[in-house]
């Protein structure tokens, strides 16, 4: 069973469109979702939670059709959006006593751990918290009500370069066992050659590749040049992809 399938998902805007967007998501993997800004990155994230109804296409989560069993879903899943500046004066522990209502499965004891790992006090107030303390809050909560599967929209953006390294190593530890799932947009390159499986390729609302990380490098580097023909990183993957779009420059075969 994988964590997540999409087929032909589609969202139209009047400036832009989301057009046939299929990947898979390995149970117990961790998938990177790449692009520039503006290439739908979060449009898709926002589908597949139907945050924004899409158009069109299928999505299965957890084994499960969606938006069919939306609710069973999402009980499923630990959302991080990018962003988090919501009810920034209230107590960690007031926004722990309104989310624990929409979740049965809630685990107490195992928040208390949680909290207590990630080093996060339950009387301060959201707005005090860092933001990578505000992304491992999330965390907390979801591990709580026992999500299988995390979407993650820039989880690691405006962190330094420590608390970032600290995330990445959460997220490896989170899909460990083989249980859990991760997968979460960035255009930070670096965090994913550190941390990710496969890597997912958004370009002008359009899938431009998908595959496992080794693969995915492996079939853009026909994209070297005669002037730089060392081993192209994904940030020189997508520089050269968004930049040339395939012409006017000459490569090397790989």
């Amino acid at each position: 069973m994988n964590a997540l399938q999409v087929e032909n998902l589609t969202k139209r805007y009047p400036d832009f469109t989301l057009s046939g967007v299929s990947f898979t998501l390995e149970r117990g993997g961790i998938m990177g979702l790449i692009g520039k800004n503006g290439a739908g990155k979060s449009t898709t994230l926002k589908s597949i939670l139907n945050l924004v109804p899409p158009d069109g296409g299928r999505i299965e989560i957890l084994g499960l059709p969606f938006p069919e069993r939306e609710q069973e879903c999402k009980r499923k899943m630990g959302v991080v959006p990018g962003g988090i500046d919501f009810y920034l004066d209230k107590r960690v522990s007031a926004v722990t006593a309104v989310t624990r209502r929409f979740y049965p499965d809630w685990d107490q004891d195992a928040y208390h751990r949680y909290m207590e790992e990630f080093g996060i006090s339950p009387n301060k107030r959201v707005r005090d918290l860092s933001a990578g303390m505000r992304v491992k809050y999330l965390i907390a909560l979801a591990l709580s009500h026992q999500a299988e599967l995390f979407l993650f929209d820039e989880p690691t953006s405006g962190l330094d370069p420590v608390s970032r390294d600290e995330l990445l190593t959460l997220f490896r530890a989170l899909v460990k066992d083989g249980n859990r799932s991760i997968l979460f947009s960035t255009h930070i390159t670096s965090d994913l050659e550190k941390c990710a499986g496969s890597i997912t390729y958004i370009k002008d609302g359009k899938i431009l590749a998908s595959g496992e990380t080794s693969s995915f490098l492996a079939s853009f580097q026909h994209l070297r040049t005669p002037e730089d023909p060392g081993p192209l990183t994904l940030e020189d993957i997508m520089v050269r992809t968004e930049n040339y779009n395939g012409q006017g420059h000459k490569t090397i075969i790989a």
